[in-house]
């Protein structure tokens, strides 16, 4: 797959997002994607962000981006990486979840993908690099067929209900 371990950089605003991070984490880690977790912030520490950004701007590489409440995070990462960026906020039930949409509307030239599932995001990430390695590409189609057996099996266990 290349020169060395491809890999995802999961930024989060906060250590609290820590927990969310690990789930995206062990999903990256069987698509056999490097995840390599780090905290700033785009409000407390925008500078600590353009650092990051700037050392992995010549790596094959994906930001995740893991913020919540007010999420300039994602907005911030896109705005200054040419770097495919995602989005997965994790899930508040502050405000009835609606914190949400501070993910959801970006101004025109800002566009990270958003994916509330932590798995989910995993499994972008690994589409992403799935267009340039064939091994990565395989890991994902087995992993849908994954999908759809547990759902054939589901089916016959509740029709022998």
């Amino acid at each position: 797959m290349g020169e060395g371990k491809l890999k995802a950089v999961i930024l989060m605003g906060s250590k609290a997002d820590l927990k969310h991070c690990e789930k995206i984490a062990e999903k990256l880690a069987e698509f056999e994607i490097k995840a390599i977790m780090r905290v700033a912030s785009a409000h407390k520490t925008p500078e600590k962000v353009l650092e990051i950004l700037r050392e992995y701007e010549n790596d094959e590489v994906v930001f995740i981006t893991v913020a919540g409440r007010s999420n300039a995070l994602s907005g911030f990462v896109d705005a200054n990486t040419s770097k495919p960026v995602i989005a997965c906020p994790p899930y508040s039930d502050t405000f009835a979840g609606m914190d949400i949409l501070s993910s959801i509307r970006m101004p025109s030239g800002v566009a990270p993908m958003l994916v509330m599932d932590a798995e989910n995001a995993a499994l972008a990430t690994a589409k992403i690099f799935a267009l340039k390695y064939q091994e990565v590409a395989e890991m994902v189609r087995k992993y849908q067929e994954s999908k759809r057996e547990e759902l054939y099996a589901a089916d016959e266990d509740v029709r022998n209900y």
